[in-house]
This record gives C-alpha cells, structure tokens and sequence, in this order.
C-alpha cells in the first residue's frame, strides 16, 4: 500500500489521531485560559510597537511575531469552542486548522529563525551588517514569510471545493511540504542560536552581552521547549502515524509558547533598579536595545545598531 492510500485510510479510520484531537480533555482547561488571556500581551505589543514608538528594522520582526501569536492563539481558542458547542466535520477541520492554526504557527517559527539569523550575521559580520544590508529587509522578509504560507493554504483550500476527489492526495504532499519545511527552519534556527550562544558567552567574559541578544536566545529557548514539540508531534504522526506525547500536552505548550513572548519583552527592558513605574513603551523599548531618553535627560545607551558589542 502507497504511502498516499495508507493516509486516506488512515483518515477515515474511528481512532484517527485528527479525530482524537478533537475530543476534549482537562489539559483543554488551562490551554483555552492561555489562549483568552494570552492575546492581552501580543495586544499590547502590538499597540505599542504599530502606534507608539518609531519602528527600528529588529521591532518590525516583533511587531510581526506578535501578531502571529495573537493569531494562534485566537485561532485556537475560537476551534476549540466551535467544537465545545457544536459537531465539525473532520475535513472542514482540517481546513480551518490548515488556514487559522499552522498557518499562524509556521509564520511564527519562520520569523524566529529570521530574527535568529539576522542577530548571528549581525555578530559575524557586523562591518557588513551595518554598512550594507538593505533598508528594508525586515519588512521584505517578513511580507515574504507570510505570504508563502498564506498562498499555499488557500491553494490548499481551494483545490478541497475545485477537486475533492483528489483532495486526500493533497493532504498528504501538504504535510510533506510542511514536515520538510519544518525540518529547514529548525536546522537553521538551531544552527544560528548556537552560533549566538557562543558568541554571547566569549563576550560575556569582557562586557554584558546586549539586552537585544538575550531577548532572541530567550524567545528561541521557550520556542524550544513550548512550541516545537507541536511540530515534532506532526511530524512524528506524518511519518509513524502515532503520537509520541499527548496531543493535549503538546496544544497547552503551544498556547504558552505564543503567550510568553510580551513577559520576556518587559522582564528585559525593566530596571529593577529604578523607583517609580515606566511607560510600557520605555521599558519595550529599552528590551529592543533601541536609545531612548526618559524624562529626567537620561538615556539608555543601547542601542540595536551597536553590533560591534559581541564581535
């Protein structure tokens, strides 16, 4: 039996793991908390770095984050209350997880391993990275980064209401593009936070590393723990056809993975130090590595062009 016959079988058998994931459990409870609470973070972030603040080329990456998980979440909690309140189809499903779910996911993995990349060439080649990059690669990349899997979900969903008697073939070459793209960016992610790692740690030794780098190693270091595991879940499932951990698990890591970016934003960017609160967007700015003069005269002095810090 083909690889392409066995997935369409295995979709209409009763204990189909995508069937499974829609049953509900007690892990469901603290995930759809995270999911509603969760955006209130990525809001803020949102607010502040779209209206409030002069965007710097690393800020459009976190504005663009922060709206892939906002997406995710939001996605997630309005799928599992469609199926607390009502029956689902297990094709339209996957339909709505194909484009309010992965499609959020994948953006979200895709801009860390950019973040991830453009820090590690900022710290190799930082004579480079400062006179030659271009002015608007940040947005490039991230129109990029979202168009791609925007287009091949509504192509996905379109060829389900032009042809549905080949849709089952489609949905295996959908996940297989899907498993092999996960495969590139976590090679590339892992390879450039590594790089990071250890040039943060040599510089270490000489100064404080910048806030800017431990925010990306934090937010990869969470990804990795949080969110990966629904990716390598997915793909476990494409390849094997069970799943390793509990789905539910692997939802709730997620939820918290999307939710946990805005707290590391403003953990990084607060001065323990000083008396009295600051404005959000002091504080957001200060995690940025942007300069930014407070009220008293006073400045912070990072800043994210000073790539000469780890090199």
């Amino acid at each position: 039996m083909s690889k392409i016959e066995h997935s369409v079988e295995h979709l209409h058998k009763s204990n189909d793991p995508l069937e499974k994931s829609v049953s509900l459990s007690w892990m469901d409870i603290p995930s759809l908390v995270i999911a509603l609470v969760g955006p209130v973070g990525n809001s803020i972030v949102l607010w502040l770095l779209g209206f409030r603040t002069r965007r710097s080329p690393f800020s459009v990456y976190i504005l663009n984050l922060a709206a892939a998980d906002a997406l995710f979440l939001g996605s997630y909690f309005g799928l599992r209350m469609s199926v607390i309140v009502g029956d689902l189809d297990l094709l339209i499903l996957v339909l709505l997880r194909c484009c309010l779910l992965d499609l959020p996911y994948w953006v979200g993995l895709s801009l860390l391993a950019a973040i991830s990349t453009e820090r590690c060439l900022s710290v190799l080649f930082p004579i480079w990275y400062r006179c030659h990059r271009p002015k608007h690669t940040s947005a490039a990349v991230c129109a990029i980064l979202w168009a791609l899997p925007g287009l091949f979900s509504a192509a996905f969903v379109a060829h389900y209401f032009l042809k549905k008697d080949s849709f089952y073939d489609l949905f295996f070459n959908h996940y297989l593009f899907l498993f092999c793209w996960f495969l590139l960016l976590t090679c590339v992610l892992g390879v450039s936070s590594l790089t990071l790692v250890l040039r943060v740690q040599c510089s270490s030794q000489r100064r404080r590393p910048p806030r800017l780098y431990l925010l990306v190693l934090l937010s990869v270091l969470v990804f990795l723990l949080c969110g990966l595991p629904l990716g390598v879940m997915d793909a476990v499932w494409f390849l094997y056809d069970f799943y390793i951990i509990p789905y539910e698990l692997t939802r709730l890591l997620a939820c918290v993975n999307s939710s946990a970016n805005p707290f590391i934003y403003f953990f990084l960017g607060s001065q323990r130090l000083r008396r009295g609160r600051e404005p959000l967007r002091v504080v957001l700015q200060r995690a940025l590595g942007e300069e930014q003069v407070g009220g008293d005269g006073e400045g912070d002095t990072s800043h994210p062009n000073t790539v000469d810090e780890l090199s």
